[in-house]
C-alpha cells in the first residue's frame, strides 16, 4: 500500500503585496526547494452528511515497511486549520523518541460545530444564537458508517480505536462514550462543555451507564480552571461514574488549575497519548 501524503503549500505575505521570499540576486547559487510531506487529506462523500467531508490522515514514518496493523485515534475538530497537526505532531514526537507506540491519525474537520457536535438543547436562548445546533447524532452516524469503514478498508488497522476531542467536541466524546459506548475502545474528553442545555448530558450520565455492558473501555477526562459553569457539571459526571461505572470501565478525572480552557489541550493530548500509547515495558525491566 502506498503511504499517504499531504502536501503543504506555504504562502507568506508582507505588507504592500511583495512576496515573503524576495527573489534571489542574479548571481546567487540555487537553493533546493521541496514539499513538506505530511499525510493525506480525502474529501470523504458522505450520504449521512449529504455533502463531502474533510478527512485527514497521517501514518507512522514506518507505516509503507513494516507490514505491521495499527490503533487508530480519531480526533474531532480533525481540519487541517483545525487541531489535526498538533495532535498528529504528538504522535510523530512520540514515535521519534520511542516513547509512545505507532498510532494512525485521523482528523475529522467540523464544518458547523454546534449542528455536528452538540446534542440537542432545549434552551430557548441556545436555540435562537445556534438555529442549526443538535445533530450530534447525525455526525456519530457519519463517523460510524461512512469514515470508520472508509479507515478500516484502506489501512492496516489493528481495531483499536480511540476518540479525542477537546471543548464541543469534548461533549461530543462524552455524549458518544455514555449513548455509544462500543464505538471506540478509548475516549478522551478534554475540557468537555458539559454545560451545554444546562448540564442534561451530565445529569443523565447515570442512566446511560446503568445501561451500558461490562466490555473494557477507557475514558479520559481533564478539566482546567475555567469557573463554576465548567466545573460543576464535571462534577455530576464523576459521581456518577463513581456510582455507576460498571468494572469494566477504566476513568479518571484529572484537573489541570495551571491551564485555561485556551491552554489545555496540547499537554492534556500528550499525556493521553502516554497513557493510551505506553511503550510495553521490556521483559525483566
Amino acid at each position: 500500500m502506498r503511504r499517504l501524503a499531504l502536501v503543504l503549500s506555504l504562502g507568506l505575505s508582507m505588507a504592500g503585496g511583495a512576496t515573503a521570499l524576495a527573489a534571489p540576486a542574479e548571481d546567487a547559487p540555487a537553493v533546493a526547494e521541496t514539499p513538506i510531506v505530511i499525510g493525506r487529506s480525502y474529501a470523504l462523500p458522505s450520504a449521512v452528511m449529504g455533502q463531502s467531508r474533510e478527512i485527514n490522515v497521517w501514518l507512522p514514518p514506518g507505516y509503507a515497511e513494516s507490514g505491521q496493523t495499527y490503533p487508530v485515534l480519531y480526533v474531532l475538530d480533525g481540519g487541517q486549520d483545525q487541531d489535526f497537526h498538533h495532535i498528529s505532531g504528538i504522535a510523530q514526537l512520540g514515535t521519534i523518541v520511542g516513547t509512545t507506540r505507532d498510532v494512525i491519525v485521523v482528523g475529522v474537520a467540523s464544518v458547523d460545530r454546534r449542528n455536528e457536535l452538540a446534542l440537542p438543547t432545549e434552551d430557548a436562548e441556545l436555540i435562537a444564537r445556534y438555529p442549526t445546533q443538535g445533530h450530534s447524532d447525525r455526525f456519530r452516524r457519519f463517523i460510524g458508517e461512512e469514515v470508520q469503514p472508509f479507515i478500516e478498508s484502506r489501512l492496516r488497522t489493528s481495531g483499536e480505536t480511540a476518540l479525542m476531542g477537546e471543548s464541543l467536541a469534548g461533549l461530543f466524546v462524552v455524549e458518544t462514550f455514555l449513548k455509544e459506548p462500543q464505538m471506540f475502545d478509548a475516549y478522551v474528553a478534554v475540557s468537555p462543555s458539559l454545560w451545554w442545555d444546562g448540564g442534561r448530558l451530565a445529569r443523565q450520565s447515570g442512566a446511560h451507564l446503568r445501561d451500558h455492558s461490562n466490555d473494557p473501555r477507557t475514558l479520559i477526562l481533564t478539566l482546567g480552571d475555567e469557573g463554576e459553569m465548567m466545573q460543576a457539571p464535571m462534577d455530576v459526571l464523576t459521581a456518577n461514574l463513581r456510582d455507576h461505572a460498571l468494572p469494566g470501565v477504566t476513568w479518571d478525572f484529572t484537573p489541570r488549575p495551571a491551564e485555561s480552557h485556551a491552554t489545555i489541550y496540547h499537554g492534556a493530548a500528550l499525556d493521553a497519548f502516554r497513557r493510551l500509547y505506553a511503550v510495553p515495558a521490556e521483559p525483566g525491566t
